[in-house]
């Protein structure tokens, strides 16, 4: 918890991006990067996510993380020329439940004149399921302002569908478990087409996560699915 606490008061959180990278000429004309952050420790060597998040949930210490990844991220949009660019955050379980975080955010873009549209929150479907008030009041308080939302990791519950009803996303972002193994697996291949036609009937875009090779590519191209993400797409490297 004390690494975690000196981290945030010395600056000591790194965040990167990661390219999600349209599948179609026609899938969107708008570029997109999702931020995702590493924490620095005393000697400067980078702690990923796995290693520092869950002591962060389990001290009560995400929901300043959370804060300020957001605050970063702004700071970024508002000193390099975003146009264009769709910017994606990934909000924590314990920013759901964090009932002022909506007018934080409004604050923080207020500050840095950061136009809405350029920023899409991504929140993890289990967590969403977990929080499915909290989720949607934070949802519609910031949806109302302009900002996009993605629905991340997809498909992993057997009640995905049901709940997609409640949550009026942008994006939904099909979980990787299913596309990895599309290209052999007919079961896999057959969720994802599932969730890609039932994310259009909505008229959301579907981003597909785990791409990991062009063949993999092919399928979801064919499928219809608007945008890829993985190492096999785009690395991530430094904001």
């Amino acid at each position: 918890a004390s690494l975690i606490s000196q981290a945030l008061e010395q600056d000591r959180f790194r965040l990167y991006a990661q390219t999600i990278c349209a599948l179609a000429p026609t899938a969107d004309n708008t570029a997109h990067i999702e931020i995702l952050v590493r924490m620095e420790d005393e000697n400067g060597q980078l702690i990923p996510p796995s290693a520092f998040i869950p002591a962060a949930e389990r001290y009560e210490l995400m929901a300043a993380v959370d804060r300020h990844i957001v605050r970063e991220s702004f700071r970024f949009i508002s000193e390099n020329d975003c146009e264009g660019i769709c910017v994606s955050i990934n909000l924590s379980s314990s920013a759901l439940n964090d009932d002022k975080l909506s007018g934080f955010i409004k604050r923080c873009a207020r500050k840095y004149k950061i136009r809405p549209n350029l920023v899409c929150f991504e929140i993890n479907e289990a967590a969403a399921i977990a929080s499915l008030a909290n989720t949607r009041r934070l949802i519609d308080a910031l949806k109302a302002d302009g900002f996009r939302f993605a629905l991340d990791d997809f498909g992993s519950k057997l009640s995905s569908f049901n709940y997609l009803k409640n949550f009026p996303v942008d994006y939904v972002k099909i979980d990787g478990s299913f596309v990895r193994g599309m290209v052999d697996n007919r079961i896999d291949h057959g969720m994802v087409a599932a969730i890609n036609q039932i994310g259009h009937i909505m008229e959301m875009k579907t981003i597909a996560e785990f791409v990991e090779n062009e063949q993999i590519a092919v399928k979801l191209r064919d499928l219809g699915v608007d945008f890829a993400q993985c190492y096999g797409v785009s690395r991530h490297a430094p904001l």
